[in-house]
């Protein structure tokens, strides 16, 4: 049945590459034509396709003739013609889809053919990479051909002054990297005014690298946050709590999904240390918040694998690129939690004032597309997340790459050993090698054993970041040995030094097998670009990490069957599948964890979108602020009412006074009638009673209508209600995810619990913020010069 399913799809992948091919055929036919044209006739092909697009016609009609002028454009600026492949990959980001093209095929170049023609609408195209060095470059290469055709291009930068950003934004083409566009979002929705905001209305993007910005950052959402004081002393103190606590028997740890909770004994000992009764109770919600991110710490994050020590302060590494995640920081007291561990000096915690996921945020464009090596084992997940199509595009040059055959070894010292064997032998021959590892800690554990066989090496990773450009460079060289975590697996070019095609290549060689086949594709990619000779293998162990979190118990029974020689090979081929096996259940836990994230992130993405929505209505200036705070003034006295009067409560148990009291702080100017259990029996009899108190309030309340200081005030004062709403509910709704765990017992679904009680919250905040405008709406009527 698979078999059958692969079939399928594969002979669709060749229908739409044949059908791309014939496209292809109707560009290179217009060759000849272009190249006859000089510069201004090419240039007024732009004017011509704009006009075109104004009136009426599609970027479907205009795709074929717009292609070969910019292929014309390359030629003459950049003096690089696009091949046909390159034009097939062209074709799939224009369609809104994702085109997986081997590292040195040119995807830089292929990303300036839909772009012209997207940019062509006068609606703005963003082109993402994945640092700031590559937008530069890009920008400065590819926006060469875009403005000898006459269009605009920008550069958004972090840093950058506001001006100057809004100007990159308004050009045609703006490249940059997805964090901060992202974060410029986020910016422009806590802007205190329109002439804040430097974004305009989402268009189209194509994203470089799209399986590193849309799976690999996925799990870290963009947080603009504010500090707030942190208690060192109680951090230190639930730091120095949790290392008395056992493993099983006061927590438990899931190394799948890094979900850890306190067993019931591990409750009981917290309440009898700080001397509580109940650890979830309200009164000691702070206590098991500090607590728990203490436990988090201390299980989920390990010295060398996700963060390092620089400086006495925490930096944290991106697990996927070996890079250090510069200026980001753990939120919710998490950072806190992991300084107290290590003994370092405590910072102030991070209050998060707006935050998004990538995912969400790159949902938001009408038209999505990207390009990458490595993207066909994400497949699906795409298609489910992002409604995109992965189309693999055929290539320029054939692959010389020879990949060996895994090897497989009983510990992982018989598998360092051998890896030094392996690298003896190539270093003799002078082909240069790169070495794959997983983290820091694994680094230098390779370079201790080349240490030991006396082999020269040069270390790359999150510690050596600095000289990174330099070390690549160096990486091609004859005889030379790199050793390096992820971070060398993509963005950086290893250039062959002259001969060493002649010896066979690069050999790279990964010393475990990452949690996604997609990583270690791009590991292998590094050797055989753009038709150069090369090799890969892997040497794995029993003892890797992968295979121990998630086959351990296989393994053990496993081991009495394996045949093994002297130097701690593993024979049997059946070792394989048990692999291939474990990566693929790993790839499936990662994904259903990144959809249960984005679950649980649609839910808070919604309210977003009503508070974003509110919010820029009340920055715009032509609205009329009466028009929007008369229906909050109603809102409130709903709910006071509801408030007070109460169900399953006789009237004569309603409290008259205090909800007369509630009603004169709304209703300030006005006489509230004489209210008891005589005359009001139900919201309906209260509403009926303040129909004529309401209707000379909300009198007054449209006179300020023509008062301009007025409207500012309120338009002012009701974002500042807002915005500090929402910073409270985030908190709240962080609160929610984090007990939303410890209530499965209720057998009900943790997402739709967190939808349903995240609902309520989200409720109450908008009541709270509409009921503090309408309160300070009523002490400006009646005192509006002390306000």
């Amino acid at each position: 049945m698979l078999n059958s399913v692969k079939k399928l799809l594969g002979d669709s992948q060749k229908r739409k590459i044949k059908n791309y091919e014939q496209i292809v055929n109707d560009i290179n036919q217009l060759e000849s034509v272009m190249e006859t044209l000089s510069d201004d006739e090419l240039r007024q092909k732009t004017v011509a396709f704009q006009h075109m697009l104004q009136n009426g016609k599609t970027v479907e009609d205009i795709k074929v003739e717009a292609f070969a002028v910019v292929r014309e454009a390359a030629k003459r600026v950049l003096g690089l013609r696009h091949y046909d492949v390159q034009l097939i990959g062209g074709l799939v980001l224009l369609e809104g889809n994702i085109a997986e093209m081997p590292t040195g095929e040119g995807k830089t170049l292929v990303s300036s053919l839909p772009t012209y023609v997207r940019a062509l609408e006068k609606k703005g195209v963003h082109v993402i990479t994945v640092n700031d060095y590559l937008a530069k470059r890009d920008k400065e290469l590819i926006g060469r051909v875009h403005e000898f055709l006459g269009l605009t291009v920008g550069l958004n930068m972090s840093q950058m002054e506001s001006i100057d950003k809004k100007r990159a934004y308004e050009a045609d083409i703006t490249y940059g990297i997805g964090t901060e566009f992202g974060f410029d979002y986020l910016r422009d929705n806590m802007a205190s005014s329109k002439a804040e905001q430097v974004q305009r209305p989402f268009h189209f993007a194509i994203i470089d690298e799209i399986d590193s910005v849309l799976i690999d950052e996925a799990k870290t959402p963009l947080i603009i946050a504010g500090k707030k004081s942190s208690s060192s002393d109680f951090h230190h103190l639930c730091a120095k709590v949790m290392k008395t606590f056992q493993d099983t028997l006061h927590y438990t740890y899931d190394a799948e999904t890094k979900a850890c909770n306190f067993t019931e004994d591990g409750i009981t000992k917290i309440e009898d240390l700080f001397d509580i009764d109940n650890l979830y109770d309200l009164e000691h919600q702070t206590l098991y918040h500090y607590m728990i991110q203490a436990l988090r710490a201390h299980v989920a994050f390990q010295l060398d694998v996700d963060y390092i020590i620089e400086d006495e302060k925490i930096m944290l590494v991106d697990i996927f690129t070996g890079r250090i995640m510069d200026g980001r920081s753990l939120s919710d007291g998490l950072h806190q939690a992991l300084e107290a561990k290590e003994g370092l000096p405590i910072t102030d915690e991070n209050q998060t004032q707006a935050s998004i996921t990538i995912q969400n945020f790159f949902r938001m464009y009408p038209a999505l597309s990207g390009m990458t090596g490595t993207a066909k084992t994400e497949e699906k997940e795409f298609n489910r997340v992002y409604n995109m199509e992965v189309i693999s595009i055929p290539t320029n040059r054939p692959i010389l790459r020879e990949d060996k055959k895994d090897v497989v070894y009983i510990t992982a010292d018989a598998k360092y050993k051998a890896v030094c064997a392996e690298v003896m032998n190539i270093h003799k021959k002078e082909r240069p090698i790169l070495i794959g590892t997983m983290s820091i800690l694994q680094s230098e554990t390779v370079a201790r054993y080349l240490d030991e066989a006396n082999l020269p090496y040069q270390l790359l990773n999150a510690k050596s970041a600095e000289q990174e450009a330099d070390l690549i460079a160096l990486a091609g060289k004859k005889g030379k040995i790199t050793i390096a975590t992820n971070m060398a697996g993509r963005g950086t070019d290893i250039l062959l030094e002259k001969g060493v095609h002649e010896l066979g290549g690069l050999h790279v060689i990964g010393t475990e097998r990452h949690e996604s086949r997609r990583v270690d594709n791009q590991l292998k990619g590094r050797a055989g670009r753009q038709g150069d000779p090369g090799s890969s293998q892997f040497f794995l162990s029993l003892e890797d990490e992968m295979i121990q979190r998630y086959a351990g118990e296989d393994v053990e029974k496993l081991k009495k069957s394996l045949k093994i020689d002297e130097n701690g090979l593993i024979l049997n081929n059946k070792i394989y599948d048990l692999i291939n096996r474990t990566q693929l259940i790993c790839e499936g836990s990662h994904f259903s964890m990144r959809e249960y994230n984005l679950k649980l992130d649609d839910v808070i993405n919604d309210q977003r979108n009503v508070v974003y929505k509110l919010r820029n209505n009340l920055l715009n200036e032509e609205v009329n602020m009466i028009e929007i705070v008369i229906p909050m003034i109603k809102n409130t006295l709903t709910v006071i009412a509801k408030d007070h009067l109460l169900e399953g409560m006789l009237p004569e148990e309603w409290d008259f006074t205090r909800l007369v009291e509630d009603l004169k702080a709304v209703l300030s100017t006005e006489e509230i009638p004489a209210l008891s259990a005589n005359n009001v029996h139900s919201a309906e009899d209260l509403q009926e009673l303040l129909k004529d108190t309401l209707t000379s309030y909300i009198e007054r309340v449209n006179a300020l209508e023509s008062d301009a200081d007025a409207q500012q005030v309120l338009r002012q004062i009701s974002l500042h209600f807002l915005d500090s709403g929402w910073t409270s509910h985030l908190s709240a709704m962080q609160h929610l995810k984090e007990g939303i765990g410890l209530r499965q017992y209720q057998q009900e679904d943790p997402a739709r619990l967190y939808q349903k009680e995240g609902f309520e919250i989200f409720l109450h905040t908008f009541s709270h913020f509409e009921k503090e405008v309408a309160l300070y709406l009523a002490r400006y009527i009646t005192v509006p010069q002390n306000i």
